[in-house]
């Protein structure tokens, strides 16, 4: 039981902490999430899998360092519970990238995991199509959260700021 307790906490506090911590300000302020992962030009199963673009692979790093941490305050509880919630997440970005390789979710997961709230293909498949919606790695329940928090802060974001350096030069240049 402490196994799976830990293995949970991994999963949904290290999502919580990569989401809100790592994913929303890299939306906003930055640039390193959105050409690597949101690029359109590249197949999702690269990025998740098969790539060894340094960017790529610091990308992944960093969403998976929250993760990470959290095991890391976990391993005193259950440190089996810690590793199998690393590996669960592990298998869970491989999964949730299929869609590029033709997977469909089967109806009967599909009616398994929507309660459960878990992050199927389609969903991320969503968020990759537009960067704006479908937030939370592993659990769909961080997405409202993760949009609010978003259009909250969206007046100091980096689209906001790029604006308005825009409608600048076009005043100068009138």
């Amino acid at each position: 039981m402490l196994v799976a307790a830990a293995a949970l906490v991994v999963l949904a506090v290290g999502d919580l902490a990569s989401t809100f911590f790592y994913h929303v300000p890299q939306h906003l302020w930055f640039t390193l999430h959105l050409r690597t992962h949101h690029d359109r030009r590249r197949s999702y199963w690269d990025h998740a899998v098969l790539s060894r673009d340094p960017a790529i692979l610091l990308d992944g790093i960093l969403g998976a360092a929250p993760y990470l941490a959290i095991a890391a305050l976990v391993w005193q509880w259950s440190w089996p519970g810690a590793l199998l919630g690393l590996a669960l997440g592990q298998l869970h970005v491989w999964w949730r990238h299929t869609t590029d390789l033709g997977w469909k979710t089967p109806a009967w997961l599909v009616a398994i995991l929507r309660p459960l709230q878990i992050v199927m293909p389609e969903d991320h498949d969503g968020h990759h199509r537009d960067p704006d919606v479908e937030f939370g790695d592993i659990f769909r329940f961080y997405d409202a959260p993760a949009r609010a928090l978003m259009a909250w802060l969206s007046p100091w974001s980096r689209r906001v700021r790029n604006a308005a350096v825009r409608r600048n030069r076009l005043a100068v240049d009138r």
